[in-house]
């Protein structure tokens, strides 16, 4: 299966919710995914565009922007440990702050 890093928010009952840096594995079709213990499935919502196949939950998901401005309103990001040190290398291209497990992002 193919993966990548990726920003995920849960969006709940509101335009915002907790979100996260993770490895996501994309299904052999393209139209899902999996994180965690997360299936997710592609669809068209307000502010969402998956939804979590067991409690149809809405998250956004999205590739992780390189100045760390992912979410839409202001929020704490959490960065998964296993994709830590790759995200901070290779995405933001600041490898001084790998250590860290979160940032803030201003929102968009």
């Amino acid at each position: 299966m193919k993966t990548r890093i990726i920003y995920i928010e849960q969006k709940g009952d509101s335009l915002a919710g907790p979100g996260r840096i993770g490895r996501v594995r994309y299904s052999d079709s393209g139209k899902s995914l999996y994180y965690r213990e997360l299936h997710l499935f592609r669809f068209q919502g307000y502010k969402a565009n998956y939804f979590d196949e067991a409690t149809h939950d809405e998250y956004w998901v999205s590739g992780p922007r390189r100045d760390g401005e992912d979410s839409l309103y202001p929020a704490v990001i959490e960065i998964d440990e296993d994709v830590r040190e790759e995200y901070w290398r290779e995405i933001r291209r600041l490898p001084e702050r790998m250590e860290e497990a979160t940032f803030m992002s201003s929102g968009n």
